[in-house]
């Protein structure tokens, strides 16, 4: 019973101490409460800031890529413009040729690299005129590729003989015809040069070279 008495005192005692000292239990929880209940608000507010935050970087991420897509879209459809452009002067010049004789013309031969593996690009154009414009020219391409000595050296023709699709290599048109292909080098070699060759009836009607 003493032992009961003497911590109820005690308990007293601590209270009235912390009372004295200006220290109320009840008010300081009300404040921490209050304190926290701030903290929750400016925790919500910081949240709200931040996904405004973001949704505005991403708007502007969004804009930017769509200028950037815009750009890029304009610059393509120049080039083809320009390219069209090129090319109509071309065919305007070689149907421009002697009435009197009939000639298939190859013009703006390109080749370049397209992707990996050896792989490469042919880009022409080609072109009759004379006593045979308007009618149908039906051949085949040919290519032959000049290897470096590194690359095995020597000359490769293209079709080869197990190729798997030599249709693609049938040339027909009337007037004039963009040609636009692939062809692949073994070893991932680096041609010397590549001619372009169209074929009819075994002879070779007209041929272009370009050093690589």
């Amino acid at each position: 019973m003493t032992g009961a008495v003497a911590l109820a005192l005690a308990g007293w005692v601590y209270d009235a101490g912390r009372r004295i000292a200006g220290f109320d239990h009840s008010e300081s929880a009300q404040e921490i409460g209050t304190l926290r209940s701030r903290v929750t608000d400016l925790e919500a507010e910081v949240s709200k800031l931040r996904t405004a935050n973001n949704a505005s970087e991403a708007s502007l991420q969004i804009e930017r890529t769509a200028q950037q897509q815009l750009t890029a879209q304009v610059r393509t459809l120049e080039a083809e413009n320009n390219r069209l452009k090129e090319e109509n002067a071309v065919f305007e010049r070689l149907s421009q040729g002697d009435a009197k004789e009939s000639v298939i013309a190859i013009s703006r031969l390109r080749v370049f690299p397209d992707g990996i593996g050896g792989r490469y690009r042919y880009q022409f154009l080609v072109a009759q005129n004379g006593e045979q414009r308007g009618k149908e020219f039906k051949g085949n391409l040919q290519i032959a590729v000049n290897l470096p000595p590194e690359g095995g050296g020597g000359m490769i023709s293209i079709p080869r003989p197990n190729d798997p699709d030599p249709s693609r290599f049938l040339i027909v048109f009337k007037h004039f015809r963009r040609i636009d292909g692939v062809f692949t080098v073994p070893n991932g070699a680096k041609p010397k040069s590549v001619e372009v060759r169209l074929i009819q009836d075994g002879a070779i009607r007209a041929s272009q070279t370009v050093t690589l």
